[in-house]
């Protein structure tokens, strides 16, 4: 595709997820999940979006919003996902215990809400501690390891202290580099956790059908029909992806926590702790609260970077197009035609705009 073409190609604002044998889209005013069921049949089912509210109009702002209701929607949609494709099917009767028997009895539906929530709980508990708290001990952990030396011997008697004392300090200060090493950290932890489960079977099939949804999108933005045969040499990258979210995501994070020096040091020197432990919990919770922005900041920037193709736009996409290689995989013909399925509904009608 030339120069010319990507410039006048369609930006279009709908946007999709990978299911587990399926793809959910959503549009201007129709969302939709289609799902591959057991019998080879495509079950596809669609909604009414609301209309946008006023904190869409809000930079920053919406972008911390959209991405709790889109997280919330997912999960909902990735859970009828995995009921409609029959991976939660019982094989028979005569294969639950009496103890399952029991729970289904006295609890029916409501026992797989609450197993779903107690998994959505233990989801962000994991989440906090792999790019939270794991990369700060991780830090803290090196700094112990540093050789020290005593202060005087550099420079001289300390005041306030008695004629040849001394402390000991570390002979190498990197307390500098924290946010940068937590960051650094976070991204190759982020990496290693998407290879791995792209080397798993059930994971390596929801990467296709992400790879279908890009391509899908990809076709009807360059404006051809929406067919197999259109849709199968497209591109599989997207700069507006998930993907790429959290990529940009974790960059904006070093940036922030930088410009905001929250450090374990600054909390023991205000409050007078001397656990370490202490200091990086308090440190963790104010980054907890400084998500909100950190996540806006990066809805910013997928927007510019779905809207505009330019050489900055390229530079901040680049990371997570690359990533994008481990999380989206070339789908087969049938994966492609669920991805019909879903964006199908999705399209504008009656003279909608869904441009992006």
């Amino acid at each position: 595709m030339g120069s010319k073409e990507k410039d006048t190609a369609k930006k279009t604002s709908i946007g999709g997820q990978a299911l587990i044998e399926g793809i959910m889209m959503k549009g201007i005013s129709k969302g939709a999940m289609a799902v591959r069921m057991p019998d080879g049949s495509i079950d596809v089912e669609d909604w009414d979006i609301k209309p946008k509210k006023w904190y869409n109009k809000c930079p920053v702002i919406r972008g911390g919003i959209n991405f709790v209701q889109q997280l919330r929607e997912g999960y909902s949609c990735l859970m009828k996902s995995a009921e409609k494709s029959g991976m939660m099917d019982d094989d028979s009767e005569e294969e639950q215990s009496k103890f399952e028997k029991w729970l289904d009895e006295k609890f029916g539906d409501k026992l797989t809400g609450a197993i779903m929530a107690v998994a959505m709980v233990i989801g962000i508990a994991l989440a906090v501690f792999l790019f939270l708290l794991l990369p700060s001990y991780m830090f803290t952990g090196i700094e112990a390891l540093l050789p020290t030396e005593p202060l005087n011997a550099l420079s001289g008697v300390l005041p306030g202290l008695p004629e040849g004392s001394y402390v000991m300090v570390k002979s190498v200060d990197i307390s500098g580099w924290r946010t940068v090493f937590e960051g650094v950290m976070k991204i190759i932890i982020f990496v290693a956790y998407m290879w791995v489960t792209s080397r798993t079977k059930d994971m390596h099939r929801m990467y296709r059908y992400h790879g279908a949804e890009h391509k899908t999108i990809a076709c009807y933005e360059a404006g051809k029909p929406l067919t197999v045969e259109n849709i199968r040499p497209m591109t599989r990258f997207h700069p507006r992806c998930g993907t790429s979210f959290i990529i940009i995501t974790l960059l904006v994070s070093i940036l922030v926590y930088s410009v905001v020096p929250i450090t374990p040091e600054l909390f023991k020197e205000l409050l007078g702790l001397s656990s370490d432990t202490m200091a990086i919990m308090l440190r963790t919770v104010c980054k907890l609260i400084l998500l909100p922005i950190v996540v806006g900041l990066a809805y910013e920037l997928i927007k510019l970077a779905g809207r505009y193709d330019n050489i900055v736009t390229r530079i901040f996409s680049a990371p997570g197009l690359w990533m994008q290689r481990i999380t989206t995989k070339e789908p087969d013909d049938s994966m492609i035609e669920v991805a019909i399925a879903a964006v199908t509904p999705c399209l504008p009608k009656d003279g909608e705009d869904d441009n992006w």
